[in-house]
């Protein structure tokens, strides 16, 4: 070997080794970093000559080196408590962009899931990357045609979300009735009755209360009168609609007990006060019936409500049923009184689950899907082109995108409230610094030996 070949060989060390102490130092400065994948420089050696036919009399040209990242290594998952924090446990990559505008040739990955709600209401995260979903429907069900195409993304965008009611669609009521509650006559209407009220919501989230009178009439049989609905709270109770039991319009109940206190029979029908006359069909098994409200358009303005009412199931206990009271006088004990009705509510936060579904959280209660997040995975991950940070672009060495569900097909699974670590050990990075120190010390020296040698030489000709 030449001391040239020795001055170059030096050289492409130094080289080498500062590149080693660039990685080093980018590692340990992105220890905390989000989803940070450490850089690795690998080292190959040159052969500057091979003329001779043994590998002895080779002459060293050096060495060669390269960095890349393993894009595709796992980091550690940790829990954050942060609602819209997530992180990627597996393969795959959340969609984001920085431009809110941008086409799908605009869109790129990254695994950085630290995400908050910016002054627009978009999902971005500390990179300022925003994140992309899919619109669903109220039972969290991706509404676009192709759902594995980057064009059904949209951003996650929360100032598209004000407020939300929900009409009742099921009333359930557990209620004894008193076995030993004197028979009422209609002679003497106001007494022997009992009066509850049933309160239930229009689409528009208008609280409405339904009166219900409850009149024993003979042993085990019981008249339920369901009173003209009326907005709760209005001191006059004006009707705003009229009830119907059975789309008939019914608005009376002829209930009959079987002898061990289950509900046995119910007969929808009218019943007149006056006479004490119940007007009936046939009573039929207990079942929940198709009851409504109808005529609210004219005076709330909401769709008329259509709803189960649910007392029980013949011949068991999981609704009205007929014991002694408790109390004394004897009186009825209502147990509970379910419906799923709810009054309007303001938006009032958002959270991702481990199905990557974004669900609006609202102050009356109501949660209601938004968007679904897939994740994109690639053939070759390593093969994507590092932008800037832990964003990264396609290419054809990355081979096609996929857009999946979490844990379809090879994706990962969303953790929710959580945050990917950066995969740097610090203690291995230590290591390498004092090795690839130590290395560029050596190649300086040896750098410094040739420089004397040449003038050595250089002394020598003259």
């Amino acid at each position: 070997m030449s001391l040239g070949s020795a001055l170059n060989a030096s050289v492409s060390g130094l080289r080498a080794q500062s590149t080693a102490i660039a990685a080093v130092s980018e590692n340990i400065a992105n220890a905390s970093t989000t989803a940070y994948k450490k850089r690795e420089v690998s080292f190959n050696s040159l052969v500057a000559s091979s003329g001779a036919a043994s590998s002895i009399n080779q002459v060293g040209g050096g060495v060669l080196f390269d960095t890349s990242q393993n894009i595709a290594q796992q980091g550690l998952v940790q829990n954050t408590g942060k609602s819209t924090n997530i992180a990627i446990n597996g393969q795959g990559f959340l969609v984001v962009t920085d431009d809110p505008t941008s086409q799908p040739s605009g869109f790129t990955y990254s695994r950085n899931g630290d995400f908050s709600t910016n002054e627009d209401g978009l999902l971005i995260n500390n990179e300022g990357m925003i994140l992309l979903g899919q619109r669903t429907n109220e039972l969290g069900v991706v509404t676009a045609a192709n759902n594995a195409d980057l064009n059904s993304l949209v951003p996650v965008d929360l100032d598209t979300i004000s407020g939300t009611a929900g009409a009742t669609s099921e009333v359930e009521a557990n209620i004894n009735l008193p076995a030993d509650a004197p028979q009422w006559a209609f002679a003497t209407p106001l007494q022997n009755q009992y009066i509850t009220a049933l309160e239930v919501f229009d689409a528009l989230g208008t609280s409405i209360t339904v009166e219900q009178t409850y009149r024993k009439t003979a042993p085990n049989t019981w008249i339920v009168e369901y009173g003209s609905p009326y907005e709760t709270g209005d001191p006059a109770q004006t009707a705003v609609g009229a009830i119907d039991l059975d789309g008939a319009g019914s608005d009376t109940l002829e209930i009959i007990f079987n002898g061990d206190g289950s509900i046995g029979t119910i007969n929808p029908g009218t019943f007149v006060v006056a006479t004490g006359v119940f007007t009936g069909t046939a009573a039929t098994p207990a079942a929940a019936l198709a009851a409504q409200i109808t005529g609210l358009a004219a005076t709330t303005g909401a769709n008329d409500i259509a709803f189960q009412l649910d007392l029980g199931t013949s011949g068991l206990f999981d609704g009205f049923t007929q014991f002694a009271s408790n109390s004394n006088p004897a009186d009825i004990e209502i147990n509970s009184i379910n419906q799923d009705g709810v009054r309007f509510g303001q938006f009032a936060g958002v959270e991702i689950d481990n199905d990557g579904i974004v669900t609006a959280l609202f102050d009356n209660g109501v949660r209601r899907p938004i968007y679904q997040i897939p994740i994109a995975t690639f053939p070759n991950p390593e093969g994507l082109t590092n932008v800037r940070g832990t964003i990264y672009d396609e290419n054809e060495n990355a081979g096609n995108y996929n857009l999946r569900l979490p844990t379809e097909g090879n994706a990962g699974n969303i953790e929710a409230t959580s945050l990917e670590l950066s995969t740097v050990d610090t203690s291995e990075e230590f290591n390498k610094m004092i090795v690839a120190q130590q290395a560029y010390s050596s190649a300086a020296q040896v750098l410094s030996t040739v420089d004397d040698m040449f003038e050595t030489l250089i002394g020598a000709v003259r």
